[in-house]
């Protein structure tokens, strides 16, 4: 039997903006957990979930062998469209009153497949393909713009301040006015990878901006980290323009459950609630991060918060000392760090290089097993390596191996061809996390 033949042909019947998409490289694309890595490179809480677990990982009164309580004999049925006990676990959490007397209730929410499914259905909800745009804050999370691009919207970038990255306010309110076609202004405080908490004021003028009818989107997946008070969740109670994206990725570490939330007017959740997958939240994930919210895991999360704000600020005093290392860029209000690598120690000279950078970020993984983030090539960046705050033993483990890496690459003569060296650098700095 021959070869089939057939008409098809991918390139002319699959749409153009999905022809052109890179696969998404993710954390674990170039050194995976093996269980011997140090994985200090996509901002995971290295404490583990905050859940109260016994020894072997238990939820304590689970009454099967498996390693965590949910109700296994549910899985049969559907799991519930609404979520509304989730959506009062999240509106308790956030209802603080720092920044209004109103009150969050669960028809301000949305809860979706982590924050990338609030993401997309704020383009799918806003933005005509094709037509309109988005506005983005480079440096920032790359999934604003891959999402973008999945739906054939366009990308109008205001780059961030270079000195603490904060909002180019003026800049975003010239470009807002000009293009009629921008639905949507994403911000990230704290930024990614910026780790700086945003101004409330910058964000206000935004939101009060005269003419431009779009919805700003606050993306505060690592707010647990920054000051008591910084969410400006409850804030969408006075401002039908906002939403406010966050997740139980981060402070929760709860990762693999995969829960995000969209806190936003009414109006704008029922669009997402009516957009959605009918049962997009599966019943395990659901009863995780309903026990995540109660006050006994809670006060896991909080206690491993506190760990790692108190290694954020040994790495902060520490790594300095080390030769080679540079500034810290951004803030000090999330569970990771912007830090220059310098092309000689900063006594004798050292300006930051994408060179080092590169080498220390390679060297630390094939040779130490310890795995960062390179970010030299995003907007005011330049030298820059993004490092997660690890556990104590992996903050000591780090800050000995990025000496030793350091002190290889001054000691080494070689080279690489400039051609080579912009192709590592880019491959290195398109992971999109």
């Amino acid at each position: 039997m021959g070869p089939k033949t057939s008409p098809f042909d991918l390139s002319k019947c699959a749409r153009p903006n999905i022809l052109a998409l890179e696969p998404y490289r993710c954390a674990r694309d170039d050194y995976k957990d093996d269980g011997t890595n140090i994985l200090l490179d996509a901002n995971e809480n290295a404490y583990g979930p905050g859940l109260a677990l016994s020894e072997n990982g238990k939820l304590p009164g689970a009454t099967s062998n498996s390693s965590i309580d949910v109700d296994l004999l549910g899985l049969n049925r559907y799991p519930d469209p609404h979520q509304l006990d989730l959506k009062q676990g999240l509106c308790n959490l956030r209802n603080t009153h720092t920044h209004t007397s109103k009150s969050l209730t669960p028809d301000n929410l949305f809860v979706g497949v982590g924050s990338d499914e609030a993401i997309d259905a704020l383009l799918r909800a806003f933005c005509i393909p094709g037509k309109d745009k988005i506005l983005t804050c480079p440096p920032t999370y790359g999934m604003y713009g891959v999402s973008a691009q999945v739906n054939d919207v366009a990308l109008v970038k205001v780059p961030l301040l270079t000195v603490g990255f904060g909002l180019d306010v003026p800049a975003i309110k010239s470009a807002l006015s000009a293009d009629p076609t921008i639905k949507l202004a994403y911000f990230c405080s704290p930024g990614n990878p910026t780790g700086s908490l945003l101004k409330k004021e910058d964000v206000r003028q935004i939101l009060e901006h005269e003419s431009w009818n779009g919805v700003v989107v606050l993306d505060e997946a690592y707010i647990d980290f920054a000051p008591e008070g910084s969410s400006l969740a409850e804030w969408v109670t006075e401002w039908p323009n906002l939403v406010v994206l966050q997740t139980l990725s981060k402070a929760f570490g709860l990762a693999g459950i995969r829960l995000g939330s969209a806190f936003s007017d009414p109006a704008i959740a029922r669009l997402f609630n009516s957009m959605k997958a009918p049962y997009n939240i599966p019943n395990p994930t659901s009863q995780i991060a309903r026990a995540a919210l109660s006050p006994k895991h809670l006060e896991v999360m909080s206690k491993n918060k506190e760990l790692i704000i108190e290694q954020r600020n040994r790495l902060l005093k520490e790594l300095p000392k080390v030769p080679g290392v540079g500034k810290f860029l951004g803030g000090e209000e999330s569970n990771f760090l912007l830090v220059e690598m310098l092309d000689a120690p900063a006594e004798k000279g050292g300006k930051p290089s994408n060179e080092t950078a590169l080498g220390a970020y390679e060297g630390l993984a094939e040779e130490r097993g310890v795995v960062v983030r390179f970010r030299g090539k995003e907007h005011g960046c330049l030298g820059c390596l993004r490092i997660t705050v690890g556990t104590e033993k992996e903050v000591d483990r780090f800050l000995g191996d990025i000496k030793t890496v350091l002190e290889g690459i001054f000691k080494s003569t070689g080279k690489l061809e400039a051609k080579e060296e912009e192709k590592r650098e880019n491959e290195a700095n398109a992971v999109v996390a």
